[in-house]
């Protein structure tokens, strides 16, 4: 067999592996040995875990930057700091972009906006969820307007991608400046507890322009979004357990807005009762309970994943399933401020709701709300425009919609945790339910105002006008005598109602007159 020739076939295929060798690197053996040692992973080895084995393709692994101003002529950045690709997680395709801090600390430039924008297009474009894998220091500020430019292109394929294919971030390391707007545009956002940082500015910046001193875990760490802010849906104490969190996460959401809802073998009985819910609700309706004791009684195996566990605790949302059916989950919790809706526990389930909707995932509500938040602070605020939300989520809505009265349903709170006029499928309310416009104490003070004011034992008048009072209008009866309600039903059967009802609405289908969205208030 004759020896290569110089130049020819055999040097070429060297040649190539070498080169591609030196790029799956990214940092160099040092950087990544430096990470292992923080308890943190390349990229490429967070990809492995998240894809099934040997499935991930990369895209874009030869993509190099033009610049050369400040030396950037002389430095490379292999794969541009982001590897892009697509592969399957448990079978299914996925397309994802992860970031590489080894590689010029994974900042964003010109071709790393260019292949992340491209990557979410190309999922978009076939209909496969996108993951983003963020850990960059910011902005490549060496390229000045190519790197603002990119970021354009990275924010509106986003959004056109929005509704369109489900968007998931990991926030694994830094993530500030102007890229942090990435993370929050995507549907959900997963941080790890240790190493994940997200903020419009990083401490050092912040100190320039306002003088405010303060540490960067403080600014703009996991208490700093899955606690105030809002903005981040999962707290995880590793890399592993955040890519764990993702992908049971993608387990509950179709590929794209065309698909339905996937539904998985189900072993728990779906006409199993739950006798503990008989006695659950206190009589005294100003007791609180655990809701989660509801959730945990009616789902399949009592398995539910929350999401914004530590943020508007007043309120519950999540993913779970009946029957095997994904399905989305908004309660209240009478354990935190009595279950009310203030603001930020209207934009949680509002945002929750309308995804849920673009995702083809039916909705089952558990109200137990003595109203929205009154008061100077939630007024000024924007209570009404923030509360409004929850009434556009509920009405725009064409996906199944049931509805569980537990106890209080009171005043505008009856329509923000769904009921019949504003667009629920099925209504149902324990024995236990309180339906009214106001309660009875607050409606007793205002209409007997002045015959228990006159009265020879003004207690027991009031006493006696607020049972009255009670006895017609608060209980759920009325409501159930006029069709506002379709049963009223035993606790524990609780979760075969929600079934049958869910099976029932399998093929709803809604039309609407054209338009392009409604004006939500923002």
């Amino acid at each position: 067999m004759e020896s290569p020739q110089p130049g020819g076939t055999s040097e070429r295929i060297e040649q190539w592996r070498q080169r591609r060798e030196h790029l799956l690197q990214m940092g160099g053996k040092a950087a990544i040995d430096e990470r292992h040692a923080k308890g943190q992973l390349s990229a490429r080895e967070r990809l492995d875990l998240l894809f099934d084995p040997g499935s991930f393709t990369e895209l874009g692994m030869w993509v190099k930057h033009r610049t050369t101003a400040f030396g950037m002529d002389k430095r490379e950045v292999p794969a541009e700091g982001i590897v892009t690709g697509f592969g399957t997680i448990n079978g299914r395709t996925v397309v994802a972009a992860a970031e590489d801090f080894t590689a010029m600390m994974g900042t964003f430039g010109e071709g790393h906006g260019r292949k992340l924008a491209r990557a979410i297009t190309f999922a978009k474009e076939h209909g496969w969820p996108f993951v983003t894998l963020n850990d960059s220091a910011g902005a490549r500020l060496h390229e000045g307007m190519d790197t603002l430019e990119a970021y354009g292109w990275t924010f509106r394929a986003q959004i056109e991608a929005s509704g369109i294919i489900p968007q998931i971030s990991l926030l694994m390391g830094p993530c500030l400046g102007g890229q942090a707007y990435h993370p929050v545009m995507m549907d959900f956002v997963i941080q790890n507890r240790s190493t994940g940082f997200m903020g419009i500015a990083g401490p050092a910046f912040v100190k320039t322009q306002i003088g405010e001193d303060i540490g960067l875990d403080a600014l703009c760490g996991w208490k700093s979004h899955a606690m105030k802010s809002g903005q981040s849906h999962f707290v995880a104490d590793s890399d592993k357990e955040c890519l764990d969190l993702c992908k049971e996460l993608l387990a509950f959401l179709p590929s794209n807005n065309r698909e339905q809802a996937p539904r998985t073998p189900c072993s728990d009985p779906t006409d199993r009762e739950s006798p503990g819910l008989d006695g659950l609700v206190p009589d005294d309706p100003n007791r609180p309970y655990d809701m989660k004791q509801v959730i945990a009684a009616v789902t399949d195996d009592g398995r539910f994943l929350e999401v914004l566990p530590y943020y508007a605790t007043n309120a519950i949302c999540g993913f779970t399933r009946f029957g095997g059916r994904a399905t989305g989950l908004v309660a209240n919790q009478p354990k935190s401020k009595a279950g009310v809706l203030d603001i930020n526990a209207c934009d949680k389930l509002a945002r929750f709701i309308r995804f849920c909707d673009l995702f083809n995932l039916p909705v089952v509500s558990l109200t137990d709300c003595p109203g929205y938040l009154i008061g100077s602070q939630q007024d000024w605020n924007g209570i009404l425009r923030h509360g409004a939300k929850l009434l556009f989520a509920w009405a725009d809505a064409t996906v199944p919609l049931v509805s569980i009265i537990l106890r209080k349903s009171y005043a505008g709170a009856h329509y923000g945790m769904l009921d019949k006029s504003i667009g629920a499928d099925f209504v149902f309310a324990w024995p236990t339910a309180r339906v009214s416009i106001v309660g009875a104490e607050t409606a007793a003070s205002v209409i007997f105002a002045r015959e228990i004011k006159t009265a020879a034992n003004p207690e027991e008048e009031r006493a006696r006008k607020l049972k009255e009072y009670s006895d017609l209008y608060e209980s759920a009866y009325p409501a159930a005598e006029r069709g506002y309600i379709d049963d009223i039903i035993r606790p524990a059967s609780t979760r075969q109602f929600i079934v049958r009802s869910l099976d029932a609405l399998a093929q709803k289908h809604v039309a609407k007159l054209p338009r392009k969205y409604s004006n939500i208030t923002l």
